[in-house]
């Protein structure tokens, strides 16, 4: 039993680490796009400038249809008050959206978290890396993800809510099993163990094409 919990812990301990990293890639990537965008302003006045002066009004339509498409794509959504909790939020809806999912987020942290941006970075990403794999096994007009933050108290609440194609799922020693087959399912696994180390509450809740978390962490 000693040998199969420490290749679990080392399972879980790779996981982990391969997670952060895609995290912090992709709040890398998305903040490397913004800085191009900016970069890129005075050129687009330019081109703007071209357009105006040729009296072609026509093409500046085209070139500000094409300016709001991109920068769709990179748009800070959420602004809680929490720079981490921005930068992944932000990342995770960038890449929902760049794949058809309808986002709605409402997030207000307007205060320093206790929780590690370490904890956070698991628990937000993985909900969000769950919920879109959820959403892209359904037709584009179906996906739908909703996210929602705020302070309670002194506590910091956290609700994610996607459609889905499973049915209602089945749950196995409390805790709802992976679809994804054996040797996956450590996301879960992490988040609840955070939960437990800050004394937290979760509540997973499976409907026939809704999956919903809940969080309670104090701070």
């Amino acid at each position: 039993m000693f040998i199969i919990s420490k290749l679990i812990d080392k399972r879980i301990a790779a996981y982990q680490n391969d997670l952060v990293s895609t995290h912090y890639a992709e709040v890398e990537n998305m903040y490397n796009r913004v800085r191009g965008w900016r970069h890129d302003y005075r050129n687009h006045i330019q081109a703007m400038k071209s357009h105006a002066s040729a009296g072609d009004l026509n093409a500046i339509v085209r070139y500000l249809d094409e300016l709001d498409t991109d920068l769709k794509t990179v748009d800070t959504v959420i602004k809680t008050g929490n720079k981490m909790t921005d930068a992944i939020l932000n990342s995770k809806i960038s890449l929902a959206r760049s794949k058809n999912i309808a986002v709605t987020a409402e997030a207000h942290i307007a205060v320093e978290l206790n929780t590690s941006q370490l904890d956070l970075c698991i628990i937000i990403g993985n909900l969000l890396d769950n919920a879109i794999e959820a959403c892209l096994a359904l037709p584009e007009d179906e996906r739908i993800i909703r996210i929602y933050m705020e302070m309670k108290d002194t506590h910091l609440y956290m609700s994610f809510t996607n459609s889905t194609a499973q049915k209602k799922q089945s749950k196995m020693n409390g805790r709802f099993t992976s679809t994804k087959g054996s040797g996956h399912g450590f996301g879960l696994v992490r988040i609840d163990n955070i939960i437990d180390r800050h004394n937290g509450y979760i509540s997973r809740n499976s409907e026939d094409g809704v999956y919903t978390t809940e969080i309670m962490l104090p701070q």
